[in-house]
C-alpha cells in the first residue's frame, strides 16, 4: 500500500507571506480566540490564543513558478490560516483535516486541472489518492475544504 504525504505550506514561502501576503496586502497576526482554524503551515488545528494569521495564497501559481508550468485561469488565490510567526511544521506524517468532506483536485505537470473527487470519510482519502495517481499526468493533488472550496493542503509522487 502507498503513503502518502500531505506537504504543508513550505518555509520559505511562509516567511514571504507573514510579510504580504500572494494578493500583495500586509498580513495582521491576531490572537485566535476560539482555537480550531485549520492552520496551514504546522497542518493542525490552532488551539485558543496562539497568534494566527489570515493571508492569501496562491499554491497553484507558486507550484507552477517552480516547474515552469503556466496554470494559466486555474491560477487561483485564497485564504489560508498560518501561524503568524515561526512554526516548527507538522508533527507527524498523517493526512490532517480528514473529518470533513474533501475534495481532491487533480492537477497536470503543465498547471492544468484533470478532474477531482469528493472524499466523504477519512478512510477514503488512500484509495482516492491512488486512484489521482494512477494517472501518469498527474503532478500534484490539492486538498481543499468542500464547504469553502479552500485549499488545505498538497499532495505529490514521491
Amino acid at each position: 500500500m502507498t503513503t502518502y504525504t500531505a506537504r504543508p505550506v513550505p518555509a520559505e514561502v511562509l516567511k514571504e507571506l507573514r510579510t504580504a501576503d500572494d494578493a500583495g496586502r500586509p498580513v495582521a497576526a491576531v490572537p485566535d480566540a476560539e482555537g480550531g482554524a485549520p492552520l496551514r503551515c504546522c497542518l493542525r488545528h490552532s488551539t485558543p490564543g496562539e497568534l494566527i494569521a489570515l493571508v492569501s495564497y496562491a499554491p497553484l501559481r507558486r507550484w507552477a513558478a517552480g516547474t515552469g508550468a503556466d496554470p494559466g485561469a486555474y491560477d487561483e488565490q485564497g485564504p489560508v490560516f498560518i501561524h503568524a510567526g515561526d512554526c516548527p511544521g507538522p508533527a507527524g506524517d498523517a493526512l490532517p483535516f480528514t473529518g470533513s468532506h474533501r475534495v481532491l483536485r487533480r492537477y497536470s505537470a503543465d498547471g492544468r486541472i484533470l478532474g477531482g473527487r469528493l472524499v466523504e470519510h477519512a478512510d477514503g482519502f488512500g484509495p482516492a489518492l491512488t486512484e489521482a495517481f494512477s494517472d501518469p499526468r498527474v503532478a500534484v493533488v490539492h486538498v481543499r475544504a468542500v464547504e469553502y472550496g479552500c485549499f488545505l493542503y498538497e499532495v505529490r509522487r514521491g
